[in-house]
């Protein structure tokens, strides 16, 4: 029997017959980040997975189907716990903003899944039906739980008065920012992003311009 040292040398398809498709998923991640949606062929996905290509088969039925499986596991999966969390949180809005910030840092941002809006623009003009797919799954529910959290925050008394669609709008941009930037601009340029002092300082400008008592 192979000793567990060196079963990390060994090839992923001589460990194991069968891959989960939350395996094939992840490889697919990384492809459809490193290269686009066009450029990736499920026979390279199968390839980083370890598993054949008639494997990726039994679990998808093309690449636009694994496409959005990947995107449901990545950023679907969080607004639907997000959503949950929202509407039995006990605390402060601030608060909850607050935790749906670096939450979205902790389970999005600072993971692979933060290529998928550089994806979504490069692929946008060949593939409208993948961004229309997004903007459904992705886009208007979590734009759906950060206006619930605004109007939470006015129902209390805690923020001022607001349009909360403007103000989810104007929570969400900077989070989308900081992933671009990341993503496609920073590896080229000289100027280093810090994004735990980044989102601090946005989490600063959204207290005091939500606030209703202004400091």
């Amino acid at each position: 029997m192979s000793s567990p040292a060196n079963a990390k040398n060994e090839p992923r398809w001589t460990r194991r017959k069968e891959a989960r498709p939350e395996e094939i998923t992840a490889a697919a991640l990384e492809l459809f980040v490193e290269r686009g949606f066009a450029a990736t062929r499920l026979e390279d996905v199968a390839a980083r997975a370890g598993v054949s290509k008639g494997t990726v088969y039994l679990y998808f039925a093309n690449k636009e189907d694994l496409f959005k499986a990947v995107v449901r596991e990545g950023l679907v999966s969080p607004i639907a716990e997000m959503k949950g969390f929202v509407a039995q949180f006990p605390g402060s809005t601030f608060e909850l903003l607050r935790m749906l910030v670096l939450g979205w840092w902790e389970r999005v941002g600072a993971t692979r899944t933060c290529g998928m809006p550089r994806l979504l623009l490069g692929e946008a003009g060949n593939f409208p039906e993948l961004v229309r797919f997004y903007l459904a799954e992705v886009v208007e529910p979590g734009h759906a739980v950060i206006m619930a959290i605004v109007k939470r925050g006015i129902a209390r008394g805690e923020f001022r008065k607001v349009n909360p669609e403007d103000a989810a709008l104007l929570i969400a941009a900077p989070l989308l920012q900081l992933m671009l930037w990341r993503t496609a601009l920073e590896p080229q340029s000289k100027h280093k992003l810090d994004p735990a002092q980044y989102l601090e300082a946005h989490l600063d400008m959204l207290r005091h311009g939500l606030s209703a008592k202004p400091e």
